[in-house]
C-alpha cells in the first residue's frame, strides 16, 4: 500500500528547528527496499520505542533534481541540544564518546532549519502537482 512521507526538510520547517535524522547505507544491500531487513535499523527502532522516543520514517532533503526511493531513513523527534537529556542518551547510543557511529551503516544528521528553509518554496500550496506537471 502506498505510503506519503514527509520530507525530513519539510519536518523541519514544520517544527521550526533543527531535526535529527538517520540514513541507512547500502553496503551490502542489493536493493534499497531491504532497508528492512537492516540488523542496525531495527536495534534502532526497538530501542528508540523501549526509551518512548518517537520517531517515524521520512525521506531525505527535497530535490527538485533527484528522485529516490525510500531507503529507510528515520526522523527522531528530539531537539538537537546538548544540554537536552533525550538527545544526549540518543547520541549516547548512536556514538561512541569520540564521535564515531556504533553502528557502520548508519549515518546521524542534523538538518538545520536554515538547511531547510532552502526549500521553503516547496510549502507553497500546488508546487509538488506544478512539479510534476513539468517533469
Amino acid at each position: 500500500m502506498p505510503q506519503l512521507l514527509e520530507h525530513i526538510d519539510a519536518i523541519a520547517r514544520k517544527l521550526k528547528r533543527d531535526v535529527l535524522y538517520l540514513e541507512f547505507l547500502k553496503t551490502q544491500r542489493p536493493h534499497r527496499a531491504d532497508y528492512r531487513n537492516l540488523d542496525s535499523r531495527s536495534r534502532i527502532i526497538h530501542w528508540l520505542d523501549n526509551e518512548s522516543i518517537e520517531w517515524r520514517e521520512c525521506g531525505q532533503v527535497a530535490s527538485e533534481t533527484v528522485m529516490r526511493s525510500y531507503a529507510g531513513e528515520i526522523f527522531i523527534n528530539v531537539p538537537f541540544d546538548e544540554a537536552d537529556n533525550q538527545y544526549r542518551k540518543v547520541q549516547a547510543f548512536l556514538e561512541y564518546p569520540d564521535g564515531t557511529m556504533r553502528f557502520h551503516d548508519v549515518r546521524f544528521y542534523v538538518v538545520t532549519l536554515q538547511i531547510a528553509m532552502k526549500n521553503a518554496h516547496h510549502d507553497e500550496s500546488g508546487f509538488w502537482g506544478r512539479w510534476a506537471d513539468n517533469f
